[in-house]
């Protein structure tokens, strides 16, 4: 009897696909907090991972799990040059950039590009200039290159290693990499730009992109209760969701009647004007609901009694709790996923990237409300937000309508990620999902080649019509008048 328990228990051991060997391009903040999802299901299932982490990484620590393998490099650029950045760009998307013309938005954007281009070649150079860590690398024997292309690099790392590449990713801008690189049709009619701020119901409408378009598998953080309807290619997997887990019914003993409202600003936003906070503090104090607000500047003077403030909450399980009425949020794809696990409706107080862009589809989906922006947004407005969307019940309806949509799918997110970065390990890569499209230029994929032909050919076949036609006309013509001179 022990020998038989002995060996079932190693049975659970070995993993049900052939257990290879996994490489992570370094990514941060809520980037990371997805993907580490993904990892840890990966060693679960008995694979080895890699993870490369620059030494001015910012969110990825080497002490937060002995479970990953961390190989690091240096980079030319410190954490504090990393730290600066964001602080400028969030500094400039939050207050300045209402401000400013587009001529002066469009040279600030030149200006914070380029410094994160500065920031991308100093990471590349960290690990293609290292012929040591190169050698390592190689010596690993990688099955897969697992990354978040919003971090460059990770495309050359898989070519020059021959390892079959995983993206993983929320969006690029306007969308351009998946179109561009990844081949996803895209119609600008009916398929918005992310960062657009538009819907599905629309107005008006390098080598770069080849070396991206070699990835194998896109792993896509949205799912259809989340995205317009679209169409896609074999080898884009939609997995939004994956990081949500379920509630914890005894985390909140008692809110009363009226429930509880959790707000959350995201990772980034630690501190905000005091002027900003006290609006903020005063709007809550005019709902009757208990507030738990994750927040870690200095305590606003015009905090009420029904709000709590806290460094950190259990976000994902305050949601899952049933007196929970509302959600106020930046609109982060993660946050705003587990509102949709939890059929929660959202009031949304954009700040920067994508976040006013999530928050349009929610918008649309009837389960949220969105203020303009924080510098803009009055008390009154966040009241009548919170107001609309705990009493009106069409909101919860949507909200909960959109989350039987999250469950109502054959296989969970998290199961299907690992599902095609094994795939792919098993298959040495998946070309054969991969569109002929990625072989073809502009005018073919647009078959304005076959089309220049056809016109060619119909033209010359009009003219030859009337070089005949006129030819006839003109014999006709002639013999008619031979024939009247003649009489």
């Amino acid at each position: 009897m022990r020998f038989v328990v002995w060996f079932l228990s190693l049975l659970t051991v070995f993993c049900p696909a052939e257990c290879g060997n996994v490489l992570v391009w370094y990514t941060e903040g809520s980037h990371w907090i997805n993907l580490k999802i993904v990892l840890e299901t990966l060693i679960d299932r008995g694979h080895n991972v890699t993870v490369l982490v620059p030494d001015a990484a910012l969110f990825m620590k080497a002490k937060e799990s002995d479970r990953f393998s961390f190989q690091h490099f240096s980079v030319s650029t410190s954490a504090q040059d990393m730290q600066d950045f964001l602080d400028e760009l969030l500094h400039f998307s939050v207050y300045e950039m209402d401000q400013l013309n587009l001529l002066q938005i469009q040279m600030k954007f030149y200006k914070l590009a380029s410094k994160h281009q500065d920031m991308s070649i100093s990471h590349c150079d960290g690990i293609l200039k290292s012929p040591e860590l190169m050698d390592k690398l190689r010596n690993g024997k990688f099955d897969v290159v697992l990354s978040d292309p919003i971090y460059p690099c990770s495309d050359i790392v898989a070519e020059e290693l021959n390892v079959p590449l995983v993206f993983t990713l929320r969006f690029s801008i306007a969308h351009a990499v998946e179109r561009m690189c990844g081949q996803i049709p895209a119609p600008p009619s009916f398929v918005p730009g992310s960062m657009s701020k538009l819907t599905d119901k629309m107005r008006r409408p390098t080598s770069y992109c080849e070396m991206m378009g070699k990835a194998d598998i896109w792993l896509i953080r949205t799912y259809w209760d989340f995205e317009f309807p679209r169409p896609f290619l074999p080898n884009f997997k939609y997995v939004g969701g994956l990081h949500c887990t379920p509630d914890m019914e005894e985390f909140v003993q008692s809110s009363g009647d009226d429930g509880i409202v959790v707000f959350s600003l995201g990772s980034m936003i630690d501190k905000m004007p005091k002027e900003t906070s006290n609006m903020i503090a005063s709007a809550l104090a005019q709902i009757p609901q208990k507030v738990l607000w994750r927040y870690g500047g200095e305590k606003p003077d015009t905090l009420a009694e029904n709000t709590r403030i806290y460094k950190w909450i259990p976000q994902n399980d305050l949601l899952g709790h049933p007196k929970t009425r509302a959600f106020i949020t930046h609109g982060g794809t993660n946050g705003i996923y587990e509102a949709i696990y939890h059929g929660v409706p959202m009031v949304g107080i954009p700040l920067f990237g994508d976040q006013s862009d999530n928050l349009v589809h929610m918008k649309a989906k009837g389960a949220a409300l969105s203020m303009d922006n924080i510098k803009t947004t009055q008390p009154q407005d966040l009241v009548d937000g919170l107001n609309a969307v705990i009493n009106d019940p069409s909101y919860k309806e949507n909200a909960m309508r959109l989350s039987r949509i999250h469950h109502d799918r054959p296989v969970k997110p998290l199961d299907e990620s690992v599902f095609w970065i094994e795939f792919v390990m098993r298959n040495k890569g998946a070309k054969h999902l991969r569109v002929e499209a990625h072989n073809l230029t502009w005018y073919q994929y647009h078959c304005l080649d076959v089309f220049a032909f056809l016109i060619t050919v119909l033209t010359l076949v009009l003219y030859a019509v009337f070089k005949m036609c006129k030819f006839f006309i003109m014999r006709c013509c002639f013999s008619s008048k031979r024939k009247s001179k003649k009489e």
